[in-house]
């Protein structure tokens, strides 16, 4: 009895924020735990990858970006091999175990004052590969272990986990940078990635005593088999998954306009901020401020307003409204290229992408099929975003060879952000049809 008025005292509190069902209690607490884990373990480290960054030279980021792809490139086939031969409840475990065994790799590599300057392009490019694969895969296993209505319902509330753990992860930095050192930071986010690999044996097991049979959602949608069969197909797979589906070519070109934007915005960043801070640890603390702003203002979006407005206007604008409002902060920076209005258009981009554009982009997969969620999405959340990255600093570097000024590149990204906007909008409306038309989208 004490535990279940526990249970109710928790689910009333929960009301107040997000429209979940007892049923739904234990699984969204571990689902906002395990990304809550994953973004604290990775901003511990992202400040120390962007300052990493500018010591490589702000000139050459895009060979960065380049050899980014080229791991995340090697990376994809090996996941498509793994979670070909082992079930999801043992896969998922064994990805997060590879990175903590890399993240302990260089724990050993790193120097306690500074890191030599291969060491610090590695962890550049292990980082960006390590923040994309991660959360891809976590969002992978959580529109497998919901439905379409539990989706529109509860990844704005879990995506606010990350949103915690984003703004936990600055925090942390900051108070025990000094007395561990930045190389002792990285055992805490192992720990933390530790973590998360217990939050997946939790949602397992919940998944497994919640048959989709017992989770169709009043649209028909179901969701994972509760005996966590073999994904099987080759470790190509999710190649020709998209290849063969016009919706999913569609989020690939999405997924480019978006990252090629959000590449724009970051070389922008790093020039401005270079030239306003001459000091290493100046331009380390605006970056952490950044993400401090930034996961601020996500937060209380993601707990007060993304599920609200998703029900409000539908998925089709919700997906659309971030790129309208970046293709304005485009149109600002060419009028004014300066650091304020800089980190004005970065925050909101920012803070939109997380609270509002993530969880609504992440929930096109819901109404796929198993395998979709997992080879086709993580093909699409890695390589094709890293190709994004790499062909749009190369892009921007050219632009800036041949003299292009930053108020040019950031009016040539106006029409690219009106673009992204009604591809967005499209793809939402697919999603509805989608839904719709497909009363059960696995074979349970």
């Amino acid at each position: 009895m004490a535990i279940y008025q526990k249970q109710s005292r928790i689910h009333g509190l929960l009301l107040k924020s997000v429209q979940v069902e007892p049923a739904e209690v234990t699984a969204l607490l571990w689902s906002f735990s395990y990304f809550f884990a994953l973004l604290c373990a990775y901003y511990i480290v992202r400040p120390m990858r962007d300052e990493m960054g500018i010591l490589g030279g702000v000139e050459n980021l895009q060979w960065l970006f380049t050899g980014t792809l080229i791991a995340m490139s090697a990376a994809v086939p090996l996941f498509g091999w793994v979670s070909s031969r082992f079930p999801r409840r043992r896969f998922l475990p064994y990805v997060y175990g590879f990175f903590i065994l890399v993240m302990l790799l260089f724990y050993l590599l790193m120097d306690e004052q500074r890191a030599s300057p291969a060491v610090a392009r590695a962890f550049f490019i292990w980082a960006s590969v390590f923040n994309l694969f991660v959360v891809s895969v976590f969002w992978s296993f959580m529109a497998d272990i919901y439905n379409n209505r539990q989706a529109r319902r509860l990844f704005g509330f879990i995506a606010a986990g990350g949103t915690v753990g984003a703004l936990a992860g600055p925090a942390l930095t900051t108070l025990l940078v000094q007395p561990l050192g930045a190389r002792n930071l990285l055992l805490v986010s192992a720990l933390l990635l530790s973590w998360a690999i217990i939050c997946i044996a939790r949602l397992s097991a919940w998944s497994e005593a919640h048959p989709a049979d017992d989770r169709t959602a009043d649209d028909g949608t179901a969701t994972a088999a509760a005996d966590d069969p073999l994904l099987g197909g080759s470790i190509w797979a999710g190649i020709t998954l998209v290849v063969r589906s016009p919706y999913l070519l569609g989020i690939c070109l999405l997924m480019l306009l978006f990252t090629t934007l959000a590449t724009f915005l970051y070389l922008m960043q790093a020039q401005i901020v270079r030239d306003a801070f001459g000091d290493s640890a100046q331009r380390t603390a605006v970056f952490a401020a950044i993400d401090l702003a930034v996961n601020g203002l996500t937060l209380m979006l993601q707990l007060f307003l993304t599920s609200r407005l998703i029900k409000w206007f539908g998925l089709a604008v919700v997906l659309s409204l971030v790129p309208l409002l970046l293709a304005a902060g485009f149109a600002l920076l060419g009028l004014a290229p300066v650091l304020l209005v800089l980190l004005l258009v970065q925050i909101i981009r920012r803070a939109g992408n997380y609270a509002i554009m993530r969880p609504a982009r992440e929930m096109l997969y819901v109404v796929l099929t198993r395998e979709e969620k997992y080879k086709a999405k993580n093909l699409i959340d890695t390589v094709v975003y890293r190709s994004g990255d790499a062909l749009s600093a190369w892009v921007y570097a050219g632009m800036r060879s041949l003299g292009m000024s930053l108020t040019g590149v950031a009016l040539v990204a106006v029409p690219l952000a009106l673009l992204w906007a009604w591809i967005a909008f499209g793809l939402g409306r697919q999603q509805v049809k989608l839904a719709a038309a497909r009363p059960s989208m696995e074979e349970v």
